[in-house]
């Protein structure tokens, strides 16, 4: 079942990856709006390839509820769980200040903790909150997509969605800027969920619709328009609506761009998607995302013997601690993460059937374990 178009969905996430690096090593005052663009698209290649893998499992003829559950979660933790519990070992050893939060992160619950001070400390691990909204996202939906039923299951996505635009005005009537309106989960479900969307309509045969597969152009220009526009003073009339206008306007933009990149992009356009450095960097892109913090402290930390600047944002630092992540993402690839995939052959998400008599003992008659390797090939 696998499928090989989509290969080109990790040059998405190289893509994603990419522009977080930008933001963090590069951008005026480690932020940009990319950085937080490419997070957004993670989380719509996580929606729609979550809900497919999900929907083709509900699919199978020897299909059960509780099997299926349990071969999702041990999958997920056997890919998520090694790497990223290393980064917390190697954070408490070398940094003081992060061991207060470090519950929190261990229990996927990073998002709240910087809602809650309202500060991004500790820095070093501050990107871990998509990682926890993921983790949430996780935990529920599974639940949605194999019990309800399957008739609605396209109008609760479309239900999701609307939650999250909505929780959108709540911040314009508390008047409170606070890291909360991007951190809590609802800030995220609407990029979640319309990719979850596209798998749903897949899933009957339809793709995205006809008017966002040939507007999004639009879309496109008018975020760029809005991000490059004058944000005027604090707590002018603009703020809000722009904040809005920023986090709504790429969504379908980004929808249109995995819909195709999963069907097979075509010409010039597919032979760049399959570029091979670009799809290597997609492959390791989970590695990227968890080590870079910490190779960009140890980065600065090594000033001394580094001949160029890395210590403040810049070429130097882009290029400096932009490699050392690369090496270090691609040796945790081939030494630790992807021997570890391995396991995943224990826990299929559909069963093999068993018969009785010799044809069993001879292997005859057992259908195929249900394993879709594309979704689980990078970061989910």
């Amino acid at each position: 079942m696998a499928n090989a178009r989509d290969i080109q969905l990790d040059a998405l996430r190289a893509i994603a990856v990419t522009l977080v690096l930008y933001s963090h090593l590069l951008a005026a005052g480690g932020s940009s709006f990319v950085g937080h663009l490419g997070v957004r698209l993670f989380f719509v290649l996580s929606g729609f390839l979550i809900t497919r893998l999900l929907l083709e499992a509900r699919d199978a003829s020897l299909f059960e509820v509780g099997p299926a559950l349990r071969s999702f979660y041990a999958r997920r933790m056997i890919r998520i769980f090694p790497p990223y519990f290393a980064v917390l070992g190697l954070v408490w050893l070398a940094s003081e200040q992060s061991r207060p939060s470090l519950a929190w992160h261990a229990l996927y619950l990073s998002n709240f903790w910087y809602a809650r001070h309202n500060d991004w400390t500790p820095w070093l691990l501050c990107h871990f909150w998509s990682l926890s909204i993921e983790e949430q996202f996780y935990l529920v939906w599974p639940l949605i997509v194999l019990l309800a039923p399957r008739k609605r299951l396209e109008a609760i996505t479309i239900a999701v969605i609307a939650f999250s635009l909505a929780y959108r005005f709540y911040w314009p009537i508390a008047a409170n800027p606070a890291l909360a309106r991007d951190l809590l989960p609802p800030a995220s479900m609407d990029a979640l969920g319309c990719g979850a969307l596209l798998a749903v309509r897949r899933a009957r045969g339809a793709d995205a619709p006809k008017w966002m597969r040939l507007g999004w152009p639009v879309l496109a220009a008018m975020f760029l328009f809005v991000v490059w526009s004058d944000p005027g003073p604090a707590n002018s009339a603009w703020e809000w609506p722009r904040w809005t206008l920023v986090q709504v306007l790429p969504l379908v933009p980004m929808l249109a761009i995995v819909a195709a990149c999963s069907n097979g992009l075509r010409g010039t356009l597919g032979r760049l998607a399959e570029f091979p450095p670009l799809l290597a960097l997609g492959r390791i892109s989970y590695g990227v995302y968890l080590y870079h913090s910490i190779l960009l402290a140890l980065t600065v930390r090594a000033q001394s013997w580094i001949p160029v600047d890395v210590s403040e944002q810049g070429p130097g630092r882009f290029i400096v601690a932009g490699t050392a992540t690369l090496v270090v993402a691609s040796l945790s690839w081939v030494f630790f993460e992807k021997p570890l995939n391995g396991l995943k052959r224990y826990f299929p998400y559909v069963a093999p059937s068993r018969r009785r008599g010799a044809s069993e003992t001879r292997g005859f008659g057992t259908a195929p374990a249900l394993d879709l390797r594309p979704t689980d090939r990078g970061r989910p």
